[in-house]
């Protein structure tokens, strides 16, 4: 079952998608997650911490990179723990 970390990795690996490398070094100045490499962790409530990946995104590159970070995960939203998931990727 997925969690909340593979939500912000498949996340981050679609931004990759986009915008190449940055998109790892962006992920790393959000609060709560930890990247090492191409893996990440969680520290904290996870609900903040993808709030905080896709707002920075979104402060980056506008409304659009939302809507990447929705698509990204949208097949494994059934599988994460619902209080894992911010508002703003339903």
């Amino acid at each position: 079952m997925p969690g909340a970390a593979t939500l912000a990795e498949r996340i981050i690996q679609e931004q990759e998608l986009v915008i190449g490398p940055m998109a790892w070094r962006e992920a790393q100045k959000v609060s709560g997650l930890k990247v090492s490499g191409k893996s990440v962790s969680i520290s904290g409530p996870a609900k903040a911490a993808l709030a905080g990946l896709v707002s920075r995104y979104e402060g980056l590159f506008g409304p659009a990179s939302v809507e990447v970070c929705r698509d990204a995960v949208k097949t494994l939203l059934p599988d994460v723990e619902e209080t894992d998931v911010p508002e703003i990727l339903r």
